[in-house]
């Protein structure tokens, strides 16, 4: 039998190093290894590493979760389920009244999958996310544990600074007095230059930390548990050459699956 020091050493590892704690999330395994999930996402499971990154940013089943920019809904196939009967999920998603078609089409789509199938996604609140529009307000204030965002910053960034910024001051006032905000980022190294937009998807890891810090977020842990060491963010095409886009289609497209998807930085942020 482990003596308790020992368990105790094992689980501040565990923390240090990003990886599942001693005392697994079954709920969480269960969520993620539910059939409903799109067949083509769990693929990326090993590349995206959904258990040891939401254990890091230290996720409960009766938490409030708030996913910014849903996306296909990626993430949010498993969060549903695993906040169903406990917990909040709140999709802060595309502008379904947008002038911009795109994001028309974003919304329309993330309305027909948790429609489909609303076992799994009756109970997540939908609403609006627009950083360029300045449309911030999808959720009440004090009201999460938890903020959550993968691979978005660069696509703030091209609105520039200060709509950036206040994406950032956001996530901070929806967050309850020690509520934690997820940020997954493709990471650019720190000597290469990053342009005003972004463009390339990759972002300097101490950029988001100055933006969050800027806002009165504290950086309290940070996780390689989405490392790449094979990508040097150096491609044409910027991070879409990679896996799962392949974005130059078959130019080079062996060399890009040898890399794999981007390197990632996985920070935590709480409000104090």
């Amino acid at each position: 039998m482990s003596k308790p020091w020992t368990l105790a050493l094992l689980t501040a590892c565990a923390a240090l190093l990003g990886a599942a704690p001693v005392h697994a999330d079954e709920a969480l395994k269960a969520a993620i290894a539910s059939p409903h999930r799109t067949p083509a996402f769990v693929a990326r499971d090993a590349a995206r590493h959904p258990y040891e990154t939401l254990t890091f940013f230290g996720i409960k089943p009766t938490h409030t979760v708030v996913e910014l920019s849903p996306g296909g809904g990626w993430y949010t196939e498993i969060l549903a389920p695993y906040l169903r009967d406990k917990g909040q999920l709140i999709l802060a998603g595309d502008d379904p009244t947008s002038a911009t078609a795109y994001f028309q089409r974003s919304a329309a789509r993330m309305k027909e999958k948790l429609a489909a199938l609303p076992a799994v996604y009756d109970r997540a609140e939908v609403a609006v996310f627009a950083a360029g529009a300045g449309k911030l307000d999808y959720a009440k204030p004090g009201s999460a544990d938890l903020v959550l965002t993968f691979r978005n910053v660069h696509n703030w960034i091209g609105n520039g600074e200060e709509k950036t910024q206040a994406v950032f001051k956001s996530a901070f006032t929806a967050l309850k007095p020690g509520g934690t905000f997820g940020v997954v980022e493709h990471r650019l190294p720190a000597a290469a230059k990053q342009d005003e937009k972004a463009s390339s998807g990759y972002v300097h890891q101490a950029y988001v930390i100055r933006m969050a810090e800027s806002v009165g977020f504290k950086l309290v842990a940070s996780s390689e548990v989405n490392a790449n060491p094979k990508d040097n963010a150096d491609h044409e095409g910027g991070v879409w050459s990679l896996p799962p886009s392949f974005g130059l289609k078959d130019k080079d497209r062996a060399r890009f699956e040898a890399i794999g998807e981007s390197d990632r930085m996985t920070l935590k942020f709480v409000k104090p």
